[in-house]
């Protein structure tokens, strides 16, 4: 029987929860033709989110076109042109003739060509007869805007892992040239293409489209709602009652203060219970469930913690201890964080590993609940919070 409680893909329909209001506002984003920026930690929903609104406006009626691709492995100009090429091609053709037509037709004036031995080998759509330059790589993020507008349909492309383009060569000098494309798109007024931004590392995206201003008023910034904990127990129950058994709404209450309503690490820890536990399910089985949950993910966390300095570890242990003044004469003498100045690269450091987050009023939160958990619980071994 299929469970309930999914952690391994995207969810759909019924086992979406919650965010219905995010979904309708990023729907009419995109019936707006406007290119949207979301950001958030792994495991939070970013794609179960953007499948729900495309589902939804399907049900609706609406007509598009979607193409998608992980900029995760991208790290030269060639490997985007490819990789993006690639799908935007296969949004609206099939066959080897169908997009040779297409890039003779729209990238006639490039470097990029149709060859059917690199197709028919390794299934490559767009190909480079010659070092890729910036027009090249104009032509191509101006391609789905071309065909768009030719088709009379809308087109979508979703871009995975976006923050990882900024390993291209001089990656602030790709987003520029990608930049330009769009605001002289956006400006003619065309509006049939657009595209959705995702990143797992949220400050390294916040340095992309905030502190660099990359972007800036060519895209929407959009922030995913924290589902409701009465959404998230009432879903448990009824996943539960599903194989007859039964919970406690405070237990419930108290895993989701745990996991922060993180329903990924929520999904998997029930999971767990369920397949621990018959009838009614006891707070020893959560904590067994608890057990098991860090056991998976201690290796991992272990080896976060090995790679960070003394001073970024003293850091999280202030953090840890509710402190939030990191550059106070007492804090930093408390932890031996040495002056001012080395807070600030401290902190630095520790969100670019993206383990900590500082919100507009400078304070800190952890980006992974259960990492905080841990950190708290099992290094800094307090056992009594």
């Amino acid at each position: 029987m299929d469970s309930p409680f999914i952690y391994d893909k995207y969810v759909t329909g019924k086992n979406f929860i919650g965010r219905k209001n995010d979904c309708q506002v990023m729907a009419n984003l995109i019936s707006q033709g406007e290119h949207i920026v979301l950001s958030s930690p792994p495991k939070t929903g970013k794609k179960s989110l953007i499948q729900q609104t495309l589902f939804n406006m399907r049900m609706s009626g609406n007509n598009f076109r979607i193409g998608q691709f992980s900029a995760l492995n991208v790290r030269t100009t060639e490997d985007f042109i490819i990789r993006f090429g690639s799908a935007v091609l296969r949004m609206c053709a099939s066959t080897p003739a169908e997009f040779s037509a297409l890039i003779g037709k729209h990238l006639e004036r490039t470097h990029m060509v149709f060859d059917p031995k690199r197709f028919s080998e390794n299934d490559e759509v767009i190909s480079l007869n010659w070092e890729a330059d910036d027009e090249d790589i104009k032509a191509i993020v101006d391609l789905p805007y071309r065909i768009a507008m030719e088709r009379g349909t809308r087109h979508l492309m979703i871009i995975e892992e976006f923050q990882n383009l900024s390993f291209i060569g001089d990656g602030y000098h790709f987003f520029r040239l990608m930049e330009e494309v769009m605001r002289n798109r956006k400006e003619a007024g065309q509006t049939l293409f657009s595209f959705i931004f995702m990143g797992s590392m949220v400050n390294a995206m916040k340095e992309i489209f905030f502190t660099h201003r990359h972007f800036y008023r060519v895209t929407e910034q959009f922030r995913m709602q924290d589902p409701d904990e009465r959404e998230i127990t009432d879903h448990v129950t009824k996943g539960f009652l599903t194989s007859g058994k039964v919970i406690d709404k405070e237990l419930l209450l108290g895993v989701c203060r745990l996991f922060k309503n993180h329903l990924w690490y929520i999904n998997h820890f029930v999971s767990i219970c369920d397949a621990k536990s018959k009838g009614y399910i006891m707070e020893p089985v959560l904590i067994e469930a608890l057990g098991c949950i860090m056991a998976i993910h201690q290796p991992r966390f272990i080896a976060m913690m090995d790679s960070l300095t003394t001073h970024q570890v003293n850091l999280l242990h202030a953090v840890i201890d509710g402190h939030v003044r990191f550059s106070s004469s007492d804090v930093i003498r408390r932890y031996s964080l040495n002056s001012s100045a080395n807070v600030k690269r401290v902190k630095d450091a520790l969100m670019k590993k993206e383990i900590l987050a500082f919100d507009d009023n400078d304070e800190p939160a952890f980006l992974d609940p259960l990492f905080e958990y841990w950190v708290r619980h099992d290094y800094f071994e307090q056992k009594n919070v």
